[in-house]
């Protein structure tokens, strides 16, 4: 029997989960980009925002309705507090400045891709979701085997969620345009690196995977 990462999903084992698409990284007036000018703003985030609206969201909300449709557990992860001065946060977090107190409008998933009925959303406060949340637990008892990753930032949070679950024993698959980072040269040098932790597929090629499920 030959080992391999490409292996189609079995829906029953499966679950998608959204990687930080929330208000704070993904919205013009998120705590990440509030205070700037437009002319600040254009210039150091004006691509990831064309690109996410675009099409990173579109291709996001294309494997979102797959999933939903193949029966497949969609789960969203967000960076937020459990506390509403933050003292809980990981120590990098409090270096970097992240602050997303608990139940603020910034720890909110975006509106375009809505968690609907009882769809699980995990709070986190370090970048791996598999450290400072209890996702393992919650997949293992979901009978998931085989994880979708999408979100932001993808050489961030979304390269340690990949690297984490490969290393916990599951299949994971990377929609590779339903990622984004600050830059094409950091998104791309990120797939690359990251190639050997995970099947990497585009939105169109697992939603027609799936529609074949």
């Amino acid at each position: 029997m030959t080992l391999t990462r490409d292996v189609p999903l079995i829906p029953s084992q499966s679950a998608l989960v959204f990687i930080d698409v929330q208000n704070f990284s993904a919205h013009r007036n998120g705590a990440e980009f509030k205070d700037l000018s437009e002319a600040e703003f254009q210039q150091k985030y004006g691509w990831y925002f064309d690109q996410l609206d675009t099409r990173v969201i579109p291709n996001m909300q294309a494997i979102q309705a797959a999933c939903r449709t193949a029966g497949i557990e969609v789960m969203y992860t967000n960076i937020e507090s459990l506390t509403l001065d933050g003292r809980d946060r990981s120590l990098d977090y409090k270096i970097t400045g992240f602050l997303v107190p608990k139940g603020s409008w910034d720890g909110k998933v975006i509106d375009q891709i809505a968690p609907v009925g009882d769809e699980i959303v995990l709070p986190k406060s370090s970048s791996s979701v598999f450290v400072s949340t209890h996702i393992d637990y919650i997949l293992r008892n979901l009978g998931v085997r085989q994880v979708v990753l999408a979100g932001l930032i993808t050489d961030q949070c979304v390269e340690s969620a990949i690297r984490d679950a490969c290393d916990l024993g599951y299949l994971v698959t990377q929609v590779t345009d339903a990622c984004l980072t600050y830059t094409p040269e950091r998104h791309e040098n990120s797939l690359r690196t990251i190639k050997g932790y995970c099947r990497q597929v585009t939105a169109a090629e697992l939603v027609e995977e799936l529609s074949r499920a």
